[in-house]
């Protein structure tokens, strides 16, 4: 009893990062949003766009409605990694094949007038970084796997996804620490390059202020 309790407390804790919102899209309006992934992270969206009709004055999903998606590697001089354009409802999948920020764009046709259309369109979009339980259940429908090896199995795949982020975060570290060494040292040259004019300034006017002294006969 106890042992199953730790493990639902472990499962609960190590929740995975799924992330749902929606957002609209008018015309060829370009719609993006950035995420900082750790290297070898698998990403998996499933997007929904829907089309406002004002007659009805709600949102349908008619046929003829495309979606343009482009991934970027903001980090690499904007990388393009992935472009697809698909239906309306759809499925996105990547995986970071290097650490940094990526850009994940949307665009809509907005039902078939036109990339130039101003027609009103509501993105659903729900995506999972890592590899999470939402994507395992779906690979395991037909396979016969007892709860317990199930729990098991999304603790060992949510276990890997905090290992990756943790490798992530001290290479942000590092980088951080060697950028504020530089820092500091360009401080410590300044300083020094600082008190080298000083020093010098403060014997030549010496020297100035001694020869005016001996010119006018006052030492």
């Amino acid at each position: 009893m106890k042992t199953g309790l730790l493990l639902l407390l472990l499962v609960t804790t190590l929740a995975e990062r799924v992330n749902g919102l929606y957002f609209y899209l008018e015309g060829s309006e370009r719609k993006c949003f950035m995420e900082d992934l750790p290297k070898d992270t698998l990403v998996v969206g499933y997007y929904k766009a829907e089309e406002f009709v004002p007659e009805t004055n709600s949102f349908v999903q008619p046929p003829n409605l495309a979606i343009h998606i482009t991934v970027e590697e903001t980090f690499d001089n904007n990388h393009r990694v992935v472009m697809q354009k698909g239906q309306a409802n759809g499925k996105l999948t990547f995986s970071a094949a290097d650490s940094g920020e990526h850009r994940i764009c949307f665009q809509t046709n907005s039902g078939g007038a036109g990339w130039f259309s101003k027609q009103a369109v509501r993105l659903n979009l729900d995506i999972a970084i890592g590899e999470t339980s939402v994507f395992d259940k779906k690979s395991t429908v037909n396979k016969k796997i007892t709860p317990l090896v199930e729990k098991i199995q999304e603790l060992n795949h949510r276990l890997m996804d905090i290992k990756r982020e943790q490798i992530f975060q001290r290479e942000r570290e590092a980088e951080f620490r060697d950028e504020s060494e530089k820092i500091n040292a360009r401080v410590v040259r300044w300083s020094i390059i600082q008190l080298i004019v000083l020093g010098v300034t403060c014997a030549w006017q010496l020297s100035h202020l001694r020869g005016f002294f001996v010119k006018q006969k006052l030492v």
